[in-house]
Formats: structure tokens, C-alpha cells, sequence
């Protein structure tokens, strides 16, 4: 059994390896919080330089909107090895996913609703 820690630290990695590979890159930042039934995955610098030249280039609106809708399509097209990883690392089933990306910080934020809260091991104190 891990330590919510080590969760925490392994979903970072296996999604920052993720994004590397579905999206052609990774994250610049990642950080996951693992909150009672909630896994909070904050993503920062993710935008391609594809992504921000359309963001630049098009009027505010439409430039946004259609990278979200882009990237929105994508995050469920993976949604299937998103939630089998968070399974694998968690042991517990993702019932909802939940998704937001800023054309204007480039963050993303990727929400998992759990079944359940994750079994964890208490970190033991010295």
C-alpha cells in the first residue's frame, strides 16, 4: 500500500508521461492532490507552440475556443488510459472526469472523481 504522498508523486509522473507521449509534450509543471475522493491534477506550460501561435493569431474568442474544443475532444479520446491509470495507481474506479485548459496562463486542470477515497499508508513519524 502507498502513502498518499507516493500516489500523489506516481500520478504526476505517469500523467506527465502521458501528455509526453498522446500530446507530444509534457508539462513544463505537474503537481496532483489527492483529496478524500477527489484526484486534482495541475498541469502548467502544456501549451504547444502550435497552440499559441493559433491562440495569438486568431481573434481572442474564436482562438480560444477552439483550442478547448480541440483539446477537449483529445482528453476524451484518452480518457480510457487516463482513468486506467489513475485505477492502476489508486485502486479505486474514476466515476467522472472533469477538464480546463487557459489559452492565457497555459495550465490545464484534470479532475478524477473516485468510487471511493484511496486506501493509504500512514507515513510513519520519526
Amino acid at each position: 500500500m502507498k502513502t498518499q504522498g507516493e500516489m500523489e508523486a506516481s500520478i504526476c509522473q505517469c500523467i506527465s508521461r502521458f501528455e509526453h507521449e498522446f500530446m507530444g509534450r509534457g508539462p513544463k509543471d505537474i503537481h496532483a492532490h489527492l483529496i478524500d475522493d477527489l484526484v486534482i491534477v495541475r498541469l502548467q506550460g502544456v501549451l504547444t507552440s502550435a497552440e499559441q501561435h493559433l491562440v495569438k493569431t486568431l481573434p481572442v474568442d474564436k482562438g480560444r475556443d477552439l483550442l478547448k474544443q480541440v483539446r477537449s475532444q483529445l482528453i476524451e479520446i484518452a480518457r480510457p488510459k487516463l482513468e486506467e491509470i489513475i485505477r492502476d495507481i489508486t485502486g479505486v474506479r474514476p466515476v467522472s472526469l472533469h477538464h480546463d485548459i487557459s489559452t492565457i496562463t497555459g495550465e490545464e486542470v484534470v479532475i478524477f472523481t473516485l468510487a471511493d477515497s484511496p486506501n493509504c499508508r500512514e507515513l510513519k513519524r520519526k
